[in-house]
């Protein structure tokens, strides 16, 4: 059973940095494209960021391209969102996901973390 472990959300103040993890066992974290969602209240799931199995390519959403950084350590099967100058807009709850490509579509992703929230105060 895949499992994904969302950990390092909190409160912020507007310009403020949070780096969030995705624990993944290793026997899965290993096959699989990993990507984050966010989704705000009365809003969709929305694509953020996604990277590939080896780590190097990486696809973000135009609202955090330039603020958002992705990358990924296969030794400790950990994803890590380095977010920084956040913004109110990017209060949401953020899911860790897993995939067979690297998409933007949320059907594309079978695994799911429970999500971890990131509210950033104005």
């Amino acid at each position: 059973q895949a499992q994904l472990e969302e950990s390092g959300g909190g409160l912020v103040q507007a310009g403020g940095s949070l780096r969030l993890s995705c624990a993944a066992s290793r026997g899965f974290f290993r096959n699989y494209f990993i990507a984050w969602f966010r989704q705000a209240p009365g809003k969709e799931r929305e694509f953020v960021v996604g990277i590939d199995r080896s780590g190097t390519m990486t696809s973000y959403a135009d609202s955090v391209k330039g603020r958002f950084t992705i990358s990924r350590d296969n030794v400790k099967t950990t994803v890590f969102l380095q977010m920084n100058s956040l913004k109110p807009e990017d209060t949401a709850v953020y899911y860790c996901t897993a995939g067979p490509g690297l998409s933007t579509r949320r059907q594309e992703y079978g695994y799911w973390g429970r999500g971890t929230q990131v509210t950033v105060s104005s």
